[in-house]
Parts: C-alpha cells; structure tokens; sequence
C-alpha cells in the first residue's frame, strides 16, 4: 500500500499523539494501565477517523497491540467474536451478496418505482420509500447504495434529468443520504446501528430487540426524517420532470430470487417478532445466511462465501466492540465518564435536559471520530450517564443512536461518500442539504425525539 506525504504525516502526528499519552505518568488515583489503554484507544480511534489506513487493518492493529501490551485479558481483547451482534453482522454480508447477486434488490427498486412517470416531488419521494424499503431487507448500507445509485441516476435520465443536473444530483442525494440516515433507525441496516447493540451485549448483558429498537428510533429517524430529506432535497435542488425514455420490462421471477425472497421474508417476520420467541437478530441472520447457500435449497451457490464476501467489516466491528470491552475493563471508561460528567450536567428527573445534552454530545462526538465509531466511544460510557440521569441502560445507549443518525459531513458515514464517488456528487453539493437536514435534527428533531419517548414511556423503560 502506497501512503501519500499529507496521509504519512496524519499518522505520524496519531502516533506521536498515542505515545505521548501511553508513556504519561498517570495522574493521583489513576492506574499505568488507564493511560496505557487511552494511548491505543487514540491511536485506534485516530487511525479510524482519519481513514489513513483501511478499517480492517487498523482493527488488526487493535487486537495485535492490544494483546502484546497486555492491556486487558485475551477474553476481553477479543470478546467481540462471542457477540451474536457480529454473526448478524456476517449474515448481514451474505445476504446483502445475495440480494445483489440474484437481481433481487433490482426488482424490489424497479418494481417499488414502477413505468409511470412520476412528478419531481413523487421522484424523490418515491426514491427516499425505496431507500428505507431496501433497509429492511439488505442490512448492508454500502451494498444498499451501490444496488441503487444506478438504478435511480437510470430513472432520473428517463425523467429528464440528465447527469450533472440539480434535478438528477437531488435524486441521488435522496437515496445516498436516506440509505444511511433512516438505516439507523432498523437495527440490522447500519453498522454504527450493530456496533451500539454489540457493545449493549459486550459491555452490560442488555440485548438491543429488533422490535423495541424500531418502536423507539423509527416514527422520528425513519418517518419524519425521511419525510425531512425529500422536502429538502426538493426545495434545494428543484427540477420538473418528463419523459424522455422508456424503461425496460422487467424479466420473470427466477427460482433463485423467489427462494431467497421467502428467505428474507421469513428473517424480516422472525426479526420483528423477536421479543416472542427470544431469538436474537444475529443467529436469525446466520441461519438465513446458511440456508441461502444450501445446494438446492438456497439462492446462491457455496462459493459466494469464498469468492464475493468481504471480510473487512466482520474484524473492524469485533475490533470496535473488543476496544469498548477493554476501556470497560481497564477502568478507561469511568475515569473519561467522570471527567465528562465535570463538563455537562445531568440531574435525575431532568429528563428532557438531559437527553438533550447527550444527544447533542453524541452528534459532535460523530464529527470528531466518523459515526461508525461513534457508539465505540459512547457506549462504555453509557453507564455512568444512566447511573448519573437516573435512567434505564438502554434509553443511556439508545441516545448514541439520536446522534450519530445525524450527517453534518460526508465524512462522517464511508457509506455516503462511497454513494457520492459512485454517483461523481461534490461535496459543496451534499453540503446543502446535509447541513440543513443536521440543523433541523439538532434545533427541531431531537426535541421530538424527546417528545416521543416521553409518550411510550422509554426513559423509565
């Protein structure tokens, strides 16, 4: 891998920064192995952040360093891999390959948008319902949004609106940025969604329910803000449509995609019936996962498991989850919890004081350390703020979730940069409607957020 001078020069200053904290003297009460573990939580952190090297490494990196400094205990290093949340994970891969691979997310977009021709308004919007359909059935964002951007700039061109334009750029910034930001609001569609569940589990025992997650995050970070981002989208980027093309017929149903649809279809039942039966999201995907490759059974053949699927995601997220568990362990994680708890200010029984604060915290902390890392952060942190809120652990993590669903800047979600490169957007464009749809979230959303969980009576949950 060849580094460039700038990126070269980013990772000298993180590890001189690690170092420099690794070899400090600890303070009056604090153990060696507190600093010790802060260095590698900066050099792990800053390396994910800044994206100098790719997720998968720096998760190498973490267990590596983790183990020959002996900072925690080989089981607590690696208490990732033992969370179902990764297996879900894993599934996750198989069956967004699948979907792909079988032209089944294709006909799920196609069929959802139909051959009429729809007003610019009804394009966008048609374009946010896909986007939030496809997450309840392919928990991989990026996957999501590489099966989409050329389907939808295909629909955008038969409406008239050719590449470039603000009309087609309006478009595929809806589906871009609702395939993230609504995804967070489903457990199994987003990674910051299945790092926050996997720390729940890694960190406090407490299993995230697919159902209860939905019920909690969905009516504000599904329906209104997806509702939010068609409505800004089109009064940032107005375009009239009308045709200028005919889409192709769409081919018969394969025998492969109707097997792989009563697959997901029986996952996406057993997922949202999870606090009846107490079967947890990740051994669901797993079996799906498995059942989806059986000969004769299955959709797809074996050797998509060797040839198509990348492994990248599974380490980062067992990395990121093993960091949370060591900072638990080490003592990390109550001496910055303390020490935050000196800056803001939580009381019990100021409810809506206090979600506003962590809401707002968690936001900023997804500026600085990119949103999938975010919950890797925060989450060892939840149980001081709960303790310190007079709160239930879950309405202490859920609150990551509030803030990293909001998008300031591209950088912060790799999946939505990822969209932009595909579909060649600037960042000066994504800006004006990320920028917008943030300000909102914060001043207006997060207020309803509040409002909403006040009403179902989450914060005594």
């Amino acid at each position: 891998m060849v580094m460039y001078k700038p990126a070269a020069w980013l990772m000298a200053v993180i590890i001189a920064a690690a170092a420099a904290i690794f070899f400090t003297p600890p303070p009056p009460g604090v153990a060696v192995n507190v600093m010790h573990t802060a260095g590698l939580l900066v050099l792990v952190m800053g390396l994910w952040a800044t994206g100098v090297l790719p997720e998968a490494l720096t998760a190498l990196i973490f267990f590596a360093l983790a183990v020959l400094l002996e900072v925690a205990k080989p089981e607590v290093i690696f208490s990732g891999f033992t969370s179902g949340t990764l297996w879900l994970v894993l599934g996750g891969l198989v069956i967004a390959e699948a979907v792909r691979m079988t032209g089944l997310g294709e006909r799920i977009a196609r069929a959802a948008l139909g051959t009429r021709v729809w007003s610019y308004p009804q394009l966008v919007t048609a374009a946010v319902l896909v986007a939030v359909l496809l997450a309840f059935l392919m928990p991989a964002t990026v996957g999501r949004i590489l099966l989409l951007v050329p389907i939808l700039a295909a629909v955008a061109e038969r409406h008239g609106l050719a590449p470039g334009t603000p009309g087609h750029n309006g478009v595929l910034f809806a589906v871009i940025v609702t395939s993230f930001q609504c995804g967070t609001a489903i457990l199994p569609a987003n990674a910051p969604n299945l790092v926050l569940a996997g720390a729940a589990e890694t960190l406090y025992g407490v299993q995230l329910i697919y159902a209860e997650y939905l019920w909690a995050q969905f009516p504000v970070m599904g329906i209104i803000k997806g509702a939010l981002i068609a409505a800004i989208v089109c009064r940032v980027f107005p375009a009239q449509t009308r045709l200028a093309g005919q889409a192709a017929d769409l081919r018969p149903m394969s025998g492969q995609e109707k097997r792989l649809a009563v697959i997901l279809l029986l996952s996406l039942a057993l997922w949202a019936s999870d606090f009846a039966h107490g079967i947890r999201p990740g051994w669901i995907a797993l079996a799906a996962a498995v059942v989806a490759m059986l000969p004769r059974i299955g959709a797809v053949p074996v050797t998509l498991f060797q040839e198509r699927i990348k492994f990248g995601s599974f380490f980062y997220i067992a990395a990121v989850l093993g960091l949370g568990a060591v900072m638990l362990d080490t003592g990390l994680s109550k001496a910055f919890g303390d020490a935050l708890l000196t800056v803001i200010r939580l009381e019990q029984g100021e409810d809506a004081a206090n979600f506003i604060t962590l809401t707002v915290l968690s936001t900023l902390a997804s500026m600085i350390v990119t949103n999938p890392a975010q919950p890797a952060l925060l989450s060892p942190l939840a149980g001081t703020f709960a303790e310190a809120a007079g709160w239930p652990i879950q309405a202490a993590l859920m609150t990551a979730a509030v803030g990293f669903s909001t998008l300031l800047f591209p950088y912060q979600a790799p999946p939505v940069v990822v969209g932009m490169q595909l579909a060649a957007l600037r960042v000066r464009d994504a800006l004006r409607l990320t920028v917008p749809l943030a300000l909102i979230s914060v001043l207006v959303l997060i207020p309803v957020h509040y409002l909403w969980w006040r009403l179902i009576g989450y914060f005594s949950h």
